[in-house]
């Protein structure tokens, strides 16, 4: 890959990456600090982001392969859940686990905004443009649910030491455990669904990047030169 083809991924790389640090900062400006942020999942899919994109875009500039496609569609369905979760659940008025949304500051509302909208959107684009197709399998979707379910094990540990739970459909205090199980198995139903999205968009993209070779006009088959003249091939005893 030439260097001028070289800097389309890593611009959009390290727009990732500003993106994360701004979100990050920007919210830390608020009530929150750092610290208090780091249990929730929001703030641990994009840091997984971040950093991978980080990578990405060095490997990228250096002119080598792309990282492993089964790593970053897991990281891109994290953060991916990160965005659907936030706009269809926690912010959603409709929901029943619909968080009050505060009155923010300008500076937090533009990082609230860059954590739950604007690095999802930049990381799937990412994901669909630059990342090598055809290379996931669909027993993936399950393997990705990994991660959500040791979050899962976390915050509930977390909450039984502190009594604060970072989500309301994890919150055991108020569900109890048979409550949160039955949200965790919608959830992980849910997520392998988005994961056989992904390995499915993932095939389609495949099989139209390997149709288009076919599309290309045949190559010219050169013209049949002149007929050879008969005279020139006649046998001697034919001359005579």
């Amino acid at each position: 890959m030439s260097l001028r083809r070289r800097r389309v991924p890593v611009a959009f790389r390290l727009a990732i990456v500003i993106s994360v640090l701004a979100g990050i900062v920007l919210t830390a400006l608020g009530p929150a600090t750092v610290t208090g942020l780091l249990p929730y999942f929001t703030i641990q899919s994009n840091v997984a982001v971040g950093l991978f994109a980080g990578h990405a875009g060095w490997r990228a500039w250096r002119a080598r392969p792309e990282p492993p496609s089964a790593l970053k569609g897991a990281v891109t369905l994290y953060i991916t859940i990160t965005g659907v979760v936030y706009h269809l659940v926690l912010a959603n008025p409709a929901s029943p686990f619909a968080m009050p949304q505060p009155d923010r500051a300008l500076g937090e509302a533009l990082g609230n905004q860059f954590l739950h909208t604007v690095v999802p959107l930049l990381a799937i684009a990412d994901w669909a443009l630059f990342d090598q197709r055809g290379r996931l399998r669909l027993r993936y979707a399950a393997w990705w649910l990994a991660f959500p379910l040791a979050y899962l094990g976390f915050a509930l540990v977390r909450g039984l030491v502190v009594h604060r739970y970072p989500y309301p459909f994890i919150d055991a205090g108020q569900l109890g455990y048979a409550g949160v199980s039955v949200s965790a198995v919608f959830f992980a139903f849910a997520f392998w669904l988005l994961g056989l999205l992904f390995v499915g968009v993932d095939r389609g993209l495949s099989r139209r990047v390997a149709a288009r070779p076919a599309d290309a006009p045949a190559p010219a088959v050169p013209a049949p030169g002149p007929a050879p003249d008969d005279a020139a091939t006649e046998t001697p005893a034919a001359q005579r």
